[in-house]
C-alpha cells in the first residue's frame, strides 16, 4: 500500500469516527475508556499491526448457544404467545392429584 492509499484510508476511517480521543496505554498495558465501560465485554479486531477496532460485545456461552438457534427462537415465540393467551390459575393439590389421575 503506497503512502497515499493509506492517507485516503486514514482520512476516510476518520470522517467515519464520530469522536477521536488519543490515549497513552500504561505501563502495564492497559487502556482506559471511563467508568461507563467498567466491566464490559469488548472485542478487539487486530486491522493490521497498531491498528485495533474495540467494540462492545455480548458473549453467548457455548452451552446456551442452542436457545439461540432459528429453529429455538421459533419455539419459543410460540410459547410465550401461548403464555399471553393463557393466564395463570390458582390450582390446589387435590386439582392436580386428579389432573394426574387422568
Amino acid at each position: 500500500m503506497t503512502i497515499k492509499e493509506k492517507s485516503v484510508k486514514t482520512q476516510a476511517a476518520e470522517q467515519m469516527a464520530e469522536e477521536v480521543e488519543i490515549k497513552t496505554i500504561g505501563a502495564s498495558g492497559q487502556l482506559y475508556f471511563g467508568k461507563a465501560y467498567a466491566g464490559k465485554t469488548v472485542m478487539i479486531e487486530k486491522r493490521e499491526p497498531g491498528v485495533w477496532l474495540v467494540r462492545t460485545a455480548s458473549v453467548i456461552p457455548d452451552n446456551e448457544k442452542w436457545l439461540h438457534t432459528p429453529e429455538m427462537q421459533a419455539k419459543l415465540e410460540e410459547a410465550f404467545e401461548w403464555i399471553d393467551n393463557h393466564p395463570a390459575q390458582a390450582i390446589t393439590l387435590e386439582d392436580i392429584e386428579r389432573l394426574k389421575a387422568l
